[in-house]
């Protein structure tokens, strides 16, 4: 019985990994904006979808992997500079309804671009399961847990060592101040576009060995990205995290002890749980009001 227990918290802790990135992603572009980024899932599929047609041109799979990511963070640049930039001093809502929009686009784009049909990149190193503790673990997995530990840890450095990540913290907390101390406030978002588009494409292409990849895979990772920035407090990034890691489990702790015909519609109850009674978030969300 605790094989089987250890079994279902590897696989919740991996899926729980790439929520979070989702989930930083989700609350760097809210920090920045104050609107919710909608199109995060696409930069998800951008990133398994890239990587998957990269590699079929003869790449080898680390350069298909890098030039994947730089593809998402130049699309994440493009949808700043293109679709928010224009309607700057719009509300928060009609950027919601623009992130949307480009959703939608980004997702026919990809259709024509590529394909319709599921495709799936090699594992990094092998697909012989690993014992560990009882349980059986791909080492994709373990590549998974390790990249979003590194990816957590370079952004911790980023937003508390360096000049630009201290603006970016700055903007969040008050825009209006920030501008007053002479931080380029757009070029502040601009930023978190490719970041935010960074993260997304690094889940993309750890899970695209796993679960696969195709043109419409980055919705349901969208939605529970979403869900899990709100479990752990939209905005905040320890809280993201966390968030995307207890989903994560909760999905895979219902899916072996409950029905894995749930295991989806978790996400749908935590957002509505999380709207009707913890509005803030586990870890409490900043300018909750403006979402």
């Amino acid at each position: 019985m605790g094989g089987i227990w250890l079994q279902f918290v590897a696989g919740g802790l991996t899926a729980g990994a790439i929520y979070a990135l989702v989930a930083l992603g989700f609350s760097i572009v809210f920090n920045a904006s104050g609107a919710i980024n909608f199109a995060q899932g696409e930069f998800v599929m951008i990133g398994g979808m890239s990587a998957v047609a990269l590699l079929a041109t003869g790449l080898p799979l680390p350069l298909a992997v890098l030039l994947a990511l730089v593809a998402a963070v130049f699309v994440g640049l493009l949808l700043e500079k293109l679709a928010i930039e224009p309607a700057r001093g719009a509300g928060t809502v009609t950027l919601i309804i623009i992130t949307i929009g480009a959703s939608l686009f980004l997702r026919g784009l990809a259709q024509l671009v590529w394909d319709k049909r599921i495709h799936a990149l090699p594992a990094f190193s092998g697909e012989q399961p690993i014992r560990l503790f009882g349980a059986t673990v791909l080492p994709q997995s373990l590549w998974v847990l390790a990249v979003t530990a590194l990816a957590v840890l370079a952004l911790s450095w980023f937003f508390g060592r360096t000049l630009f990540g201290k603006a970016m913290l700055a903007t969040s907390y008050n825009p209006l101040a920030a501008r007053l101390m002479g931080i380029q406030t757009r070029t502040v978002l601009l930023v978190s576009f490719g970041l935010a588009a960074l993260l997304g494409a690094l889940g993309g292409v750890l899970t695209a060995p796993i679960t696969f990849t195709s043109y419409d895979s980055g919705v349901m990772l969208g939605l529970k990205g979403f869900s899990a920035a709100m479990l752990g407090g939209l905005g905040s990034f320890p809280g993201a995290v966390l968030g995307g890691l207890l989903l994560g489990l909760l999905e895979a702790l219902s899916a072996g002890f409950v029905s894995s015909a749930y295991k989806d519609a978790i996400a749908f109850v935590v957002i509505l749980l999380v709207l009707f009674l913890l509005p803030g978030g586990l870890l409490g969300a900043r300018r909750i009001e403006r979402v």
